[in-house]
């Protein structure tokens, strides 16, 4: 019976198998996750990661791979290769379980000279605090329960219950909804009462507040009222008639934004309201934007344009039959105040978010720095905090925290992860698990080495497999052939098509009529420009622009160089050809671009609503404010830089072929950038005209089939380029070999041919697995 049972557990046959179920479920929990805010969310940890089917795996792999070193008889030194693999795998394995029992993660929020010492956990907790009149020595008692982890979310069952009691006064709090995203707000009821909406962006973030008719407001510190005439308040009152009025203990101004109207506001004078208006008054900006509503104030989800980062936990608690509903906001990265509920005599204060960790250090935040995408305002490019590390002995030393730049400092790690709206303060995410990290790491260390050493030891498994792969080459080799073909055929089948049927046939018709031949357009791509520091030719930014945002290395017969040459030449074609391509299944950017959800592609133009305004804007704020994106912010950004990337071609900014005379910096600049420039005498009149002239000799040249004026006029930019950007300008023979490199396109090629040879060697592994 044992060795049945050992023969069972280290099956190669059932190690594969269940390698295979660990495999899909990682697949499927990334796949739920692709559309989220965070992965893994509380859906696919309750649901995969932290199932004990999943853990059982983990478990079954630690006991195989134990297993086998014996069974296989691994400690022999002639299988010391094959023994260090397995034990990369342990230990990998093993990091793994202490990471998830022992080790904790978390954020800091600090502002800007703060000092904190507090970390919020990751895992969010229910604490509930029961307060009576039962006294032992004339002290009133009060119990405190454990706090009771949660993961909830809107996919999940959450249901569960909290049973206690208070001097055998039993108490029990139930589950009743839970709300992702949730911010308290007005729930339209005829029955209600009538409330009053002001918004305001105090914190450089938008704000929604509720006034209650008859009650009295403050709001960051500035006094609000409704029918409640209050010294020091923003006073609003409104009649049986429907007028409003407004009067304040401070001047200021309103503009009302249908039309642009201005006014003013006289202190301590009674005037109009005036509806969808933003009033600036002292400090404060707000915008009433509706008349009273009729409604219950409570917990409701927050809007799509400005979402909220905290959840709404509502719960039933009930003791000696009374029972009473109470709303909880909080969730992870929060810590609320206790919110008040008394039943049956008992007053219990429930709270809903992060646990607290006290740090063995502070850390001071001395300065947060936001660089943002050229050319926009919200569109975050990368951020970094600098600060402090205080420790208890009085040491300190300053440190800079960014993207791929953690600090490590007794045991805890810090991430740069987000920000404050008002680039004020930063959020630092943390990890506190060294154990569990070196553990893991020294299982990436051994199973790099074994890996290496496996290719060259003779003893190894993969030695048996090259054997046993030349006799199957031998007696299937036609099998193999076939099997070659058809995985060829469909992974070359993959590419598609990149015409998009409802391309505008005037518009490519002009392109083509317009297109110079390949020969002279080659010859233009020679030339140098400087980008972003780096000097290269034209053929390289024409390649990688094409690649880029048409995952094609042509468009419909013309190559990269003829591509950027007519969008040079003619801007105003481009911005409505659909060459910007669009990630399969991504349905949220079609939505937003508002085109078809099978489009392929999608033009410049499609990016900007009627009124000019760029539809990716509100969503790229999000997408950048976190160095940790999900896929559904990764494709915004993706689709920000293919925009961007465009924009510099159509814009000409991007041709920086004019090297400024006896620059510091060897600085070179676009003909737009002319003026900032300021060259001199014949250098101006150069400058100014030779790209003019250049385009004109082009529409001559395609006429006539002669370029030779054409190519005349590049000679001369070449020769300017020489007398002045002689110090940073590549050889001719660089320049050669850089254009021959990207007409290669060596990785891009290779990896369909690494693709089919991938596959074809998985499936020969598994099929001797399951025959050995």
């Amino acid at each position: 019976m044992q060795k049945k049972l050992a023969s069972f557990l280290f099956s190669t046959r059932l190690t594969a198998v269940l390698f295979l179920v660990f495999a899909a479920a990682m697949a499927v929990g990334t796949f739920l996750d692709a559309s989220s805010e965070t992965s893994p969310t509380p859906f696919t940890r309750e649901l995969i990661y932290n199932a004990w089917w999943f853990e059982a795996i983990m478990i079954f792999f630690v006991i195989n791979f134990v297993g086998n070193i014996f069974r296989f008889r691994l400690l022999r030194k002639e299988k010391w290769a094959t023994l260090t693999l397995h034990l990369a795998f342990i230990l990998i394995l093993v990091g793994a379980f202490v990471t998830r029992y022992i080790g904790y993660e978390g954020v800091i929020g600090i502002r800007e000279g703060a000092t904190e010492s507090v970390m919020l956990s990751e895992d969010v907790y229910l604490n509930t605090y029961i307060v009576g009149d039962y006294e032992i020595n004339g002290v009133q008692q009060a119990r405190n329960i454990p706090p009771k982890r949660l993961r909830l979310s809107e996919r999940l069952n959450n249901d569960f219950s909290i049973t206690t009691d208070y001097n055998e006064q039993p108490i029990s709090i139930r589950y009743s909804n839970f709300i992702s995203g949730a911010e308290f707000g007005l729930i339209e009821s005829e029955e209600g009462e009538q409330y009053l909406k002001i918004v305001e962006a105090g914190d450089g973030s938008r704000h929604d507040h509720w006034l209650k008719v008859g009650e009295v407001v403050n709001i960051h510190n500035m006094l609000f009222s409704v029918n409640k005439p209050t010294a020091g308040a923003i006073n609003i009152t409104f009649s049986e008639d429907g007028e409003y009025t407004l009067s304040s203990p401070f001047d200021g101004g309103f503009m009302r934004m249908s039309d642009r109207m201005q006014g003013q506001v006289v202190r301590d004078s009674v005037q109009p309201l005036m509806f969808r208006s933003l009033y600036q008054i002292g400090d404060m900006a707000f915008v009433i934007p509706e008349t009273l509503v009729t409604g219950d104030y409570g917990l409701v989800k927050a809007s799509a344009d400005n979402p909220s980062n905290q959840d709404a936990l509502i719960l039933e608690v009930t003791s000696n039959g009374e029972s009473k509903t109470v709303e909880l906001l909080g969730g992870k990265g929060s810590r609320p105040n206790p919110t008040l509920v008394e039943v049956a005599g008992l007053k219990i204060y429930l709270s809903y978010g992060s646990k607290e960790y006290k740090l063995p250090f502070s850390i001071t935040l001395n300065d947060f720095i936001a660089d943002k995408y050229p050319g926009t305002e919200n569109s975050y490019s990368s951020f970094e905090s600098k600060v402090t590390i205080n420790d208890p002995d009085g040491s300190f030393f300053d440190y800079d925290i960014y993207m791929n730049h953690v600090l490590d400092h007794k045991g805890y790690r810090f991430f740069q992860a987000s920000f404050d709206p008002d680039e004020k303060g930063t959020i630092l995410s943390v990890n506190h698990d060294r154990w569990g990290t070196w553990i893991t790491y020294a299982g990436y260390f051994l199973l790099y080495f074994g890996l290496m050493a496996i290719l060259f030891d003779r003893n190894t498994r993969f030695a048996d497999l090259k054997k046993l792969l030349n006799k199957v080459k031998e007696k299937k080799a036609n099998l193999t052939v076939i099997a070659f073909l058809l995985l060829s055929t469909a992974a070359f089948s993959q590419d598609g098509s990149h015409i998009r049927a409802n391309s505008p046939e005037e518009i490519d018709s002009l392109i083509h009529t317009n297109a110079v031949s390949k020969e002279h357009a080659a010859r233009f791509a020679k030339l140098v420009i400087q980008d972003n520091g780096r000097m290269k030719p034209v053929n390289t930014f024409a390649s990688e622009l094409l690649r880029k945002i048409s995952k094609r290395n042509e468009y419909q017969g013309l190559d990269a160089n003829q591509v950027f040459l007519s969008m040079s030449e003619f801007p105003q074609w481009w911005f409505e050809v659909p060459i910007i391509a669009l990630k399969r299944g991504n349905d949220s950017i079609r939505d937003v671009a508002d085109v078809p959800r099978d489009s392929k592609y999608i033009a410049l133009l499609d990016l900007f609503d009627d009124r000019g305004n760029y539809k990716l804007e509100p969503y790229l704020e999000e997408a950048t404010r976190t160095n940790t994106p999900n896929q559904f912010e990764k494709d915004f950004i993706k689709a920000h830089e293919n925009y961007y990337l465009l924009s510099q071609a159509l814009s000409g900014a991007i041709l920086r072929i004019f090297p400024i005379p006896d620059d510091d910096n060897n600085t070179w600049v676009s003909y737009p950038e002319l003026n900032e420039a300021q060259f001199k005498g014949e250098d101006t009149i150069f400058t100014r005209n030779v790209l003019p002239a250049y385009f004109l000799t082009l529409r001559k040249a395609r006429e006539s089939g002669d370029y030779s004026d054409a190519n005349t006029l590049l000679d001369k930019i070449d020769e300017f380029q020489q007398k002045y950007g002689s110090d940073v300008l590549p050889s001719k023979n660089k320049i050669n070999v850089e254009i021959a490199y990207n007409r290669a396109d060596i990785f891009n090629r290779l990896y369909k041919y690494f693709t089919v040879f991938g596959v074809l060697m998985l499936a020969f592994i598994i099929f001797q697995i399951f025959n050995d």
